[in-house]
């Protein structure tokens, strides 16, 4: 039962990441994806068994209205409505593309569609996100989706069924409904800030568990120390 852990972003340099960890999900593609020859350099440079994981563009998930666009460098054209919300526009699928190619040339085992608290769970984002997903032409990588928000489980657990998607969740504040494989995204308990105990993360070890195969992300302001804390414990527990 594999666990791969790592980090939402590199904390450090690159080539000490690269020592310590087997993955790492990529934050840059969500707010404005790096030039190719950028990504191409994190792919030569990584070990090749190392692994990308990125989160999609912005633009296909996020309205302009979410304070994330302001570490946009590209201007938006067209007209704002357009973009976010999976909404069947040239500009969303755009946004696909980009999306695509990045995770083409890095490699990616992974596509991560974070989705804000303001994507409800109404008749009119379902149908968006079903027809995204129903068009999008699939590639080697596993598709995750984070619904923020109130959605009911049992509207998540259909949605990832029909359209092939892994339930991304942090686990100290829900279960994924899908099995299988789980991507766990680690926030902080009550916040950005807080730092995992060795309690917090046995039962995260714990949660791993029921699944066949587990991604661990750290996403809090101590991802670096939390996860090689996770790594050494995971080891112990498995000898």
């Amino acid at each position: 039962m594999p666990i791969w852990v790592g980090c939402c972003g590199f904390p450090v340099k690159r080539a000490r990441y690269y020592e310590h960890f087997p993955v790492v999900e990529v934050q840059q593609t969500f707010y404005q994806p790096p030039r190719e020859t950028t990504l191409r350099r994190w792919r030569e440079e990584a070990p090749p068994t190392f692994h990308f994981a990125i989160k999609a563009w912005q633009l296909i998930t996020h309205p302009p209205t979410s304070p994330t666009y302001r570490r946009l460098r590209t201007p938006l054209t067209g007209e704002k409505e357009a973009y976010g919300f999976f909404r069947p526009t040239k500009e969303v699928w755009a946004a696909w593309e980009v999306t695509a190619h990045a995770a083409t040339v890095l490699n990616a085992r992974w596509i991560i569609f974070q989705c804000p608290p303001s994507f409800t769970p109404t008749e009119e984002h379902i149908t968006y996100l079903r027809d995204f997903f129903q068009r999008l032409p699939r590639g080697p990588w596993r598709l995750g989706w984070e619904p923020r928000g109130a959605w009911p489980r049992d509207i998540v657990a259909m949605l990832c069924e029909e359209l092939s998607l892994v339930h991304v969740v942090d686990p100290f504040q829900q279960q994924p409904v899908t099995r299988g494989v789980a991507y766990f995204r680690l926030h902080g308990k009550g916040g950005y800030r807080y730092q995992y105990t060795e309690e917090d993360l046995r039962s995260l070890y714990a949660m791993c568990q029921p699944f066949a195969e587990t991604w661990v992300l750290f996403n809090n302001a101590h991802m670096w120390h939390d996860a090689q804390t996770f790594t050494t414990l995971t080891a112990i527990i498995q000898e």
